[in-house]
């Protein structure tokens, strides 16, 4: 065994140590823009290699935010590693030369370092310089060769060769032999510059005297410290076999492709023997010499010399392998003769492109300019010259592409703005090819998905919205619901709906409506009344919750539906303080004679405000008619002598809503021989400003009410006349006498005399009793007035004149002539009237209040 197999591993430590105070520092090499460091084996970890932050020129404060790191491959052992801290490159765990690097040469670690923001690749390589950590070593500690004693001087016999893992000076160096007196070393130098021995005859020998020969084989090696390994030889002198086997020559060289099946015929050897019989059959066998891997993938036929392929070959692995192979007679005192076979493989196309992601940048803003580098990517290909030279290239149609860093290093950018609206994710097929015939390709699928960014505002469904509103209706009820869309997602799809500030009829716009600020849904916060508002419009945004937000706006156009909630207001006649309208009919009227219009109004609108006229109750059917669409009053036929001088009727107004509304008037028609100077009930009635600014009846209304201020004025000028004279008489004691009225309370009329009228007024309690007054003149005949005054005339009403007129044969009970009137209750709210269905101004008889 080697004299330092037996070192522990403080001595290994010591002598990297000495290696690395005689060898310097770690050199650095700056090749085709590279770092290249050199740092020796089995360091122990934290061992200093290089100052990377330095060296790179990269701000040490910022490697741990810009994740300043080393990138390897799935799988591989990480042997270097970077301090964040201070950017300092240090062993991470032992490195062992013989074990990453199995063949000869340069043993170099490749390290892709990369930083981001902004994005950069480095290349670094760091050379793992070999120390003598290995003695060498032989494959048997003892070897016995046979030798013939007819040997001549100077004949070779071939050695087995020390293995050595080391490299360069620390392999095997030389040979040394233990003193003797017949045999010497030569030391002899292969191609791959490795040592073997061989042992050289220099004195005959003489079985007779010494049959056995013991000499001590050394293997050295050039480190330092230096090391060495031992074998034994036992050499042993046999009789003389005259010839010895030869090869055609001594060296062959044969190709064969790397991917040849087991089995293959690599070589046929062929030696001869000039001998007979045993001494000249010859037997192949490998030589000593050859390597063990070599064992592994060659076999030799003993008989045919012929070399087969064993094991599965490499190129990437070794693309030389170099084999010695003896032949040897089965005579006594055989010799063996060598020869080498060179074995060179050619490289064939059976590695396909490996493609790995180093660093991916996802998702990628879509706003993101051209240019933004999205991840690096490396491609290795195992094979040599065309063979492993990679083009690398991206899907069609995609916004991005690759472009080239570093030899078999890319970097995937953007071409052109994204859009996550159009596209929300990609994915990039990227296609690594190599240049070998056939040509093998990888594909790697890379997803990226868009980040989104609030570029788009919201949009409604519509561009408007109309909303039709049932008026009365309930107070926070649903009326509608807006919606508005936004292409964008998450926190910038999230909308919010909100009314614009604004005035309806001089109230805030959120005094109407409100609206959900979610849902979009929008609530009446009022009962909306169509005669007050038939139409209003509001603003609606919806604003998303980006930054900046965005938004929009719509028009929700809101209109007001009538409902039927008016009852028809009788405008005309009008009669006051519960009393009942009263007309007078001459008797010679004529048929179809227009006693008068009644005339009403609906605050409603469309059919719910369209009125018709009915007569619902009348002392005779057949007397009178009443036009259903007009109002107008008209007699049927020519006045009897039987017919009552009172004709009491009572019309009703009806809508043409659902359900109907309704109105009814009491009228009370007195027939008179004349036709007194005055004006009837069915003239009394005034009309809203909108009716009267906006159609002629205006006019008519004024002249009206001008003649009915001028009739009151002289009527109070003529009853205070006639009271003044009444208590003159009433001083003097004079009383009524038929055929006039007697208007003194509690009086009786004459059997002969008219009936006093059954609407005198009452006194209220606490006040003297009214003063009735008998008006004997002006009246038509057969009439008497009477004029009932309280004490306080001027703050009281007045009872206008009213006929008395006797009573008719049919009526038993004079109080049954008035009827009472029959009342409409409507809503306190006052009410814009319709004007749709009012009686031409042609229809409106003068007025008179009972």
């Amino acid at each position: 065994m080697g004299a330092g197999a037996g070192s522990g591993r403080g001595q290994l430590f010591l002598r990297s140590l000495l290696f690395l105070l005689l060898a310097g520092p770690p050199a650095r090499h700056p090749a085709r823009g590279q770092l290249r460091y050199a740092v020796p084996e089995e360091l122990e970890h934290g061992a200093f290699v290089a100052n990377l932050g330095e060296d790179l020129g990269l701000d040490v404060s910022t490697l741990s935010a810009r994740r300043f790191r080393i990138v390897s491959r799935a799988g591989a052992r990480q042997h270097l590693e970077v301090n964040l801290e201070n950017g300092i490159l240090f062993v991470n765990e032992r490195i062992d030369r013989e074990e990453v690097c199995e063949a000869g040469g340069t043993c170099l670690l490749h390290l892709q370092l990369l930083v981001e923001s902004p994005l950069e690749l480095y290349r670094v390589e760091v050379e793992v310089l070999d120390i003598n950590d290995h003695a060498p070593t032989f494959p048997w500690q003892e070897y016995v060769l046979e030798v013939a004693e007819s040997a001549v001087l100077g004949a070779r016999f071939p050695l087995e060769s020390a293995q050595d893992p080391d490299v360069g000076t620390n392999s095997v160096h030389t040979y040394r032999l233990s003193p003797n007196g017949f045999f010497s070393l030569e030391v002899q130098t292969r191609s791959d510059a490795s040592k073997f021995a061989e042992l050289v005859l220099e004195r005959a020998l003489d079985r007779e005297q010494q049959r056995v020969h013991r000499v001590l084989l050394t293997a050295l090696d050039g480190g330092v410290p230096e090391r060495s390994g031992t074998a034994h030889i036992l050499v042993t002198v046999l009789d003389a076999n005259d010839n010895v086997p030869a090869f055609d020559q001594p060296s062959y060289g044969v190709s064969l492709p790397e991917d040849a099946p087991a089995g293959t015929l690599v070589i046929q050897l062929n030696a001869t023997d000039l001998d007979e019989g045993p001494n000249g059959e010859i037997e192949y066998s490998f030589s000593g010499h050859a390597p063990p891997r070599v064992r592994e993938l060659f076999h030799v036929e003993p008989r045919s010399g012929q070399v087969l392929l064993k094991g599965r070959l490499d190129y990437e692995r070794a693309s030389l392998h170099e084999l010695y192979v003896q032949a040897k007679d089965r005579g006594p005192s055989a010799v063996a003769v060598h020869c080498r076979v060179l074995v060179h493989l050619l490289d064939v196309n059976d590695n396909a492109p490996e493609v790995t992601l180093t660093s991916v940048s996802t998702p990628v803003l879509e706003d993101a300019p051209p240019g933004t580098v999205i991840a690096v990517i490396s491609v290795l290909d195992r094979d040599s010259g065309d063979n492993g030279r990679v083009s690398c290239e991206v899907s069609p149609n995609v916004p991005f592409e690759l472009r080239s860093s570093f030899r078999n290093y890319y970097t995937l950018v953007t071409t052109q703005a994204l859009d996550r609206e159009v596209v929300p994710e990609y994915n990039v097929s990227i296609t690594a090819r190599d240049m070998g015939s056939p040509a093998l390709l990888t594909r790697s699928t890379l997803t990226i998905p868009v980040s989104d960014v609030n570029d788009n505002a919201p949009r409604f469904l519509q561009p408007s919205y109309s909303v039709y509103v049932m008026e009365n209706n309930a107070p926070g009820a649903s009326i509608c619901s807006v919606s508005a869309l936004d292409p964008d997602c998450q926190q910038n799809a999230y909308l919010s709906y909100s009314i614009a500030d604004g005035h309806i009829h001089g109230m805030p716009v959120g005094t109407y409506v409100s609206i959900n600020s979610d849902s979009g849904h929008m609530y009446a916060l009022r009962s909306l009344d169509y005669e007050q508002i038939r139409s209003f419009q509001i603003q609606v945004q919806a604003q998303d919750a980006g930054f900046p937000p965005l938004s929009a706006n719509v028009t929700v156009h809101i209109f007001v539906l009538d409902q039927n909630d008016n009852a028809p207001v009788i405008v005309s006649p009008m009669p006051r303080n519960g009393s009942v309208a009263t007309e007078l009919v001459p008797r010679s009227a004529r048929p179809g004679y227009l006693v008068g219009t009644v005339s009403a109004v609906d605050a409603d609108a469309g059919l719910n405000s369209r009125l018709s006229y009915q007569l619902l109750q009348a002392t005779d059917f057949t007397l009178f008619s009443l036009a259903p669409d007009t109002g107008e009053l008209r007699t049927l036929r020519s006045f009897l002598e039987q017919d009552a001088s009172r004709q009491q009727l009572v019309v009703q107004v009806r809508d043409g809503g659902q359900p109907a509304l309704s109105a009814t008037v009491s009228l009370l028609l007195s027939v008179v021989e004349t036709m007194p100077q005055t004006l009837s009930d069915f003239s009394e009635f005034s009309l809203p400003p909108e009716v009267s600014s906006s159609s002629p009846l205006t006019l008519y209304l004024l002249v009206s009410l001008g003649s009915i201020s001028f009739t009151f004025l002289l009527a109070i000028l003529i009853l205070t006349a006639i009271r003044c004279r009444g208590e003159r008489r009433s001083r003097q004691g004079d009383s009524c006498s038929p055929p006039r009225c007697h208007c003194c309370p509690g009086s009786r009329p004459s059997s002969d005399g008219l009936k006093t009228s059954n609407l005198t007024a009452q006194p209220p309690a606490g006040t003297t009793a009214a003063t009735c007054l008998d008006v004997p003149a002006g009246g038509p005949p057969g009439y008497c007035y009477k004029v009932c005054l309280g004490p306080e005339s001027a703050q009281s009403d007045f009872m206008f004149l009213k006929p008395c007129s006797p009573p008719r044969n049919n009526e038993k009970d004079p109080g049954k002539r008035s009827r009472p009137e029959q009342h409409l209750q409507v809503s306190k709210e006052a009410k814009q009237p319709n004007t749709h269905w009012l009686p031409p101004s042609t229809q409106r008889p003068a007025l008179k209040r009972y």
